[in-house]
C-alpha cells in the first residue's frame, strides 16, 4: 500500500508532523526511514535521542501487514503533502498535516466552502445550512465540514443532494463520530472525502477537533458560520479562517435568539452578510458563472401563498391558528397543508404545527 511506511512512522511516540516533514526531506522515502540503521538516523539528525529510541523499539515488533490489513478493511487510503492529490490550498496553512487519512477521492485543486456552526441548532438554522449548501454544491462548490451533529450534519446532508461534500474527522476513520451518522460518512465517501490527520483507533477527544478545525479551514476559501452562540467554537474556527487569510461568512437570525449571537458578532466585525447562496457566489465569481445557478421557481395557489407568507422560518404555528389568522376553510386546510409539504414549502415540525422552508437560490 502506498504510503504504509509513512503511515507506521506517524504512530511512533514523539513523531508528529514537523519530524515527518524533516525525515521526508532528508531521506524523500518512508521505506529508507523504516529500514534504516541506528547510526544513519543518528546521522540525519532529524530524530531526538529519545524518539529515536522509541522508532527503534517500536519498529522491532510491529507488523506492517496488520497495519494495511486494518487500512483496506476501512477502505482508508494515505495521501502524503508532497503527493499529487493533496489539496493545494492546505499546503499553504501554518502547519498543514504532513500525512491525510481519507476515505473516497482526494482533489488537489478544488473550490470548497466551509459550513460550521452550532450543534444544537434551531430548526432555522438546520435549514439554512441545507438549502445554502445544496444550492453551492450545485454550483460546483465543495462543501467542507466536520460531520458534528448540527449544523454541520444539515450542510453534508444537503451538499449531497447536488454535489460533493467533505467531512473531516477528529478521530481515526474507523470510528464514526457521532454514532448517528455512520450512514451519512458512508454516503459522503461514495462521491466525497471522509479524512482525517489523525492514525485508525484514535478516539475522538475534544483535544482533537480544535486542531481538526484548522483543516476545515485550510481547506476551504471561507468559512460561513449559520449558527453560533457568543462564546463558540464556531467563533474560534472564523478567526482561524481569518488568520489563514480565508474570507468568513455569517447568517444572521434572530436578535433574541442566543444561537444567533455569535453571527450578529461576526457581522459587527466585518464578516459578509449571508441570506442566500448567491451571495457567497457573488464573492467568487471569477470561479461560478452566475448562470451557473438555477432559480427555483414553485407555483402556489393563492391559499398556499397567504399560508407561505403567514408562517415564520423559526416560530412554528400550529393548524388552528392558521385557519383562524387567514380564514381558511377548515375542510381544504388538511389538503393544502398536504400539498405544501409535497412541494416543499413547509414543514411539520411536530404534530400540527409547521414553519415555512426558507427557498435559496
Amino acid at each position: 500500500m502506498k504510503n504504509i511506511y509513512w503511515a507506521a512512522l506517524h504512530l511512533v511516540p514523539g513523531i508528529g508532523n514537523k519530524t515527518l516533514r524533516h525525515l521526508y526531506d532528508y531521506f524523500k522515502d518512508g521505506e529508507v526511514v523504516w529500514m534504516a540503521d541506528k547510526k544513519t538516523l543518528l546521522d540525519s539528525k532529524c530524530l531526538s535521542e529519545k524518539t529515536l529510541s522509541e522508532l527503534i523499539e517500536f519498529r522491532q515488533g510491529y507488523s506492517l501487514a496488520q497495519l494495511e490489513d486494518e487500512l483496506s478493511r476501512y477502505k482508508v487510503k494515505i495521501c502524503i503533502e508532497a503527493d499529487e492529490e493533496y489539496p493545494s490550498s492546505l499546503k499553504e496553512i501554518f502547519d498543514p498535516p504532513f500525512i491525510l487519512y481519507y476515505q473516497g477521492v482526494l482533489k488537489s485543486d478544488e473550490s470548497c466552502i466551509g459550513v460550521v456552526g452550532a450543534r444544537a441548532c434551531t430548526p432555522y438554522g438546520a435549514q439554512i445550512a441545507q438549502n445554502i449548501a445544496s444550492q453551492l454544491a450545485k454550483a460546483d462548490f465543495t462543501i467542507v465540514s466536520g460531520a458534528a451533529k448540527g449544523i454541520d450534519t444539515n450542510a453534508h446532508i444537503g451538499a449531497l443532494k447536488t454535489g460533493r461534500t467533505i467531512a473531516v474527522l477528529g478521530c481515526g476513520l474507523d470510528i464514526a463520530y457521532p454514532q448517528e451518522n455512520k450512514q451519512l460518512l458512508q454516503d459522503i465517501a461514495k462521491t466525497g472525502a471522509v479524512i482525517s490527520e489523525l492514525p485508525l483507533k484514535t478516539a475522538p477527544i475534544p483535544g482533537n477537533f480544535p486542531v481538526r478545525n484548522r483543516i476545515i479551514t485550510g481547506l476551504s476559501k471561507g468559512i460561513l458560520v449559520v449558527e453560533a452562540a457568543k462564546k463558540s467554537g464556531s467563533l474560534i474556527t472564523a478567526e482561524l479562517a481569518l488568520s489563514e487569510g480565508r474570507d468568513v461568512f455569517a447568517v444572521p437570525g434572530n436578535i433574541y435568539s442566543v444561537k444567533s449571537q455569535g453571527c450578529h458578532k461576526l457581522i459587527q466585525q466585518g464578516a459578509k452578510l449571508v441570506t442566500s447562496a448567491q451571495d457567497i457566489m457573488d464573492e467568487y465569481h471569477s470561479f461560478v458563472p452566475k448562470a451557473q445557478v438555477e432559480t427555483v421557481q414553485i407555483e402556489m395557489t393563492a391559499e398556499e401563498q397567504a399560508i407561505y407568507d403567514y408562517l415564520s422560518l423559526t416560530e412554528p404555528k400550529c393548524t388552528d391558528e392558521i385557519i383562524y389568522k387567514l380564514r381558511i376553510d377548515v375542510s381544504n386546510i388538511a389538503f393544502i397543508l398536504l400539498q405544501m409539504k409535497l412541494k416543499g414549502l413547509i414543514k411539520e415540525t411536530s404534530p400540527n404545527f409547521y414553519i415555512r422552508q426558507q427557498r435559496c437560490v
